[in-house]
């Protein structure tokens, strides 16, 4: 006899997965962690509720672009004045804010609302290899994308 089960807002347990930036590209790299963040890859997946789970990115400084992305990548964002549209280039981002760089990316791909809010909540990016969840005992997350050597 088949049953379905749901998830309840009380009963889900989330994890902590550890992630070293070391070499990763970008996008690739954003795509599997938003859908950890968003719990799609869980039996228990609700669209409803949020069931992901926390990622703790090390080493954000280390991530790179496929192909030319280095040099043509730009950030834009705009002040809401008249004439505020800002752009900032890809070199000067790794300069002053590289966790910035994958975190832009994975909150691109979650979803625009009130749970796409929520979800970005649970990550957190690192420059260097320390970062202070080892109370939560994070797991080593092997995402299988393609690393860079440089």
């Amino acid at each position: 006899m088949n049953q379905t089960t749901f998830a309840k807002e009380g009963t889900l347990d989330n994890k902590w997965y550890e992630v070293d930036g070391t070499g990763l590209v970008v996008g690739r790299a954003a795509a599997r962690i938003a859908l950890i963040l968003q719990g799609k890859n869980k039996p228990e997946y609700s669209a409803n509720l949020d069931t992901g789970d926390h990622v703790v990115i090390t080493n954000a400084e280390k991530v790179v672009f496929s192909g030319n992305k280095n040099d043509d990548k730009v950030y834009r964002y705009h002040t809401l004045f008249p004439g505020g549209l800002k752009e900032r280039s890809y070199e000067w981002m790794i300069a002053n804010h590289p966790d910035r760089i994958i975190k832009l990316a994975i909150e691109r791909m979650l979803p625009k609302t009130k749970m796409g809010r929520k979800m970005i909540k649970k990550l957190h990016v690192y420059t260097g290899d320390s970062h202070n969840h080892q109370a939560q005992c994070p797991e080593a997350l092997d995402l299988n994308v393609t690393r860079r050597d440089k």
